[in-house]
């Protein structure tokens, strides 16, 4: 089922989302799969599941090269990170007729589900880094705007000269 998509100003984008306590249920694995097409069908590289409207611990994201594997994080946790950071412009689907700059760091490492429940650490690099730590704030309840400094400002959309272009590493 393709979800539509929850908009800045919706509580529950501003929310902490519950930990996922039941694995390998159809119930997740059909969230999952949900937020997979939503994902796609709204044109996006990453999904958390408030911005379907659903408070909990999942999220979705694929790279932003062609061809590249979808990811799932259950409960996902950022237990590390580089020092190394870079400044690159954001967008979200939830914010999607702005962008704005957003310092990161050049590497995550996270731990998350899988569906049986067993958890593992994955490090994430650059684009995969910024991407994976976008949707692990939807989690907390954080949006990328919360993150720009104050000297920062958005971008609307039509003046914005990158779309369509990958992060510039």
């Amino acid at each position: 089922m393709i979800y539509p998509i929850v908009k800045y100003g919706q509580p529950v984008l501003e929310t902490k989302a519950a930990s996922i306590m039941e694995f390998d249920t159809p119930d997740l694995h059909k969230l999952v799969e949900d937020m997979f097409e939503s994902m796609y069908a709204a044109k996006g590289v990453g999904l958390a599941a408030p911005q379907i409207g659903r408070s909990v611990a999942a999220a979705v994201v694929r790279g932003p090269e062609p061809g590249a594997e979808p990811i799932m994080l259950l409960n996902p946790r950022v237990v590390g990170e580089s020092i190394e950071r870079d400044e690159q412009y954001e967008g979200c689907l939830s914010f999607f007729d702005y962008r704005g700059l957003v310092r990161r760091p050049l590497r995550v490492d996270v731990e998350h589900a899988r569906y049986d429940g067993t958890r593992v650490i994955t490090s994430f690099e650059r684009a995969m880094a910024r991407l994976v730590a976008h949707e692990i704030d939807h989690l907390e309840g954080r949006l990328y705007v919360d993150r720009m400094s104050a000297e920062s400002n958005l971008v609307p959309v039509a003046v914005y000269q990158q779309t369509g272009k990958p992060w510039d590493y």
